[in-house]
């Protein structure tokens, strides 16, 4: 595995990947098969935005593994540092789509802005067994419970899909009164340790993150089921990966290559977890010790939504046309990706 811990941001990672690549293909004895390889990868260049976070990991997994090169796709993956920039370059045309990881909400936002910008073709999906979404608090607090909170200072993930979910959270916990304040997730353990903020909503992995260093502890994990979607093993489809519609209609065979090698990065983490987590070196902050511990989520595909699924999925964008974040209803079965 090698390390992209120099990746610059909305910069690309394709050289180390070509080069393996490469390698790997002067070790084999197919090498006849290289001029039609060559061929496949002189289609359009897909471009997907990515947030540095654990959920992406089926795309990072895919690019390494090199499942996209063996499609004969070629892929560009642009960091960027929160979910809000990654549905920008989509609207802007300056990328082809999203990981997963980066906000639904976020994304419903540019549909609204731009109708029919995007299909989603996998969320990830937590709660309280697939771990992303927890408060947080000092080691040492006296805070046990989510109404506790009342009256303290609360610091939240960057961006309105975060800051409205906390907010929301803290009401329907009892915890009124809490001030809310949006900071970037990598400052969330250092706030609490310095006094800043008495707790914070959070994602992971920050949560291991101060377990493991002995500083925070988790107040409660698995909150947006419990709190939003009113049942603690919900599926919050939190999170996205999508293509945009102007590329699935430019480029349909491609999307449908991309989609089906992005699948297989999602089949490896659900079969070889151990195998997969390496991955998430050089795309985000989790490295080390950190790798084996960090809660992986779960994952679903276009083709596995159940009536269930969509409705929960649905209850979710609601609370935003509700709070006026979304001047107007977004129907979540409108945006899947129908093969």
């Amino acid at each position: 595995m090698t390390s992209h811990s120099s990746i610059p941001s909305t910069g690309t990672i394709t050289s180390t990947s070509r080069r393996r690549v490469l390698t790997a293909s002067a070790a084999t004895l197919g090498m006849l098969a290289a001029p039609a390889l060559v061929r496949a990868q002189s289609g359009p260049k897909v471009r997907i935005g990515f947030w540095p976070v654990a959920a992406g990991l089926p795309f990072f997994a895919a690019v390494e593994k090199g499942y996209f090169k063996e499609a004969g796709l070629d892929v560009e993956p642009l960091k960027f540092a929160g979910a809000q920039q990654v549905m920008e370059a989509m609207l802007s045309g300056r990328s082809d789509g999203s990981s997963n990881g980066t906000g639904s909400a976020n994304l419903a936002i540019g549909e609204i802005a731009q109708p029919g910008l995007f299909k989603i073709f996998a969320t990830n999906p937590s709660n309280a067994k697939f771990v992303l979404d927890q408060f947080i608090t000092g080691k040492d607090s006296a805070i046990k419970t989510m109404a506790d909170l009342k009256g303290k200072k609360v610091a939240s993930g960057p961006g309105i899909q975060n800051m409205t979910l906390c907010k929301t959270m803290l009401e329907r916990a009892g915890a009124t009164g809490a001030t809310v304040t949006e900071l970037p997730i990598g400052q969330h353990i250092a706030s609490i340790v310095a006094g800043q903020v008495d707790a914070c909503y959070t994602l992971e992995p920050t949560g291991t993150i101060g377990r493991m260093n002995g500083t925070t502890r988790i107040i409660e994990s698995g909150v947006v089921a419990k709190y939003i979607l009113g049942d603690a093993m919900a599926p919050w489809h939190g999170g996205a990966a999508s293509l945009t519609s102007e590329f699935i209609k430019k480029n349909p065979e491609v999307a449908k290559k991309f989609i089906a090698a992005y699948a297989r990065g999602i089949e490896l983490v659900r079969t070889k977890p151990d195998e997969a987590r390496q991955f998430m070196k050089g795309y985000t902050a989790i490295e080390g010790a950190l790798t084996a511990e960090v809660p992986l989520a779960s994952y679903m595909l276009h083709n596995e939504f159940k009536p269930s699924d969509l409705a929960y999925f649905q209850k979710f964008y609601d609370l935003f046309t509700e709070k006026g974040i979304f001047d107007k209803k977004v129907v979540v079965d409108s945006l899947i990706y129908k093969a």
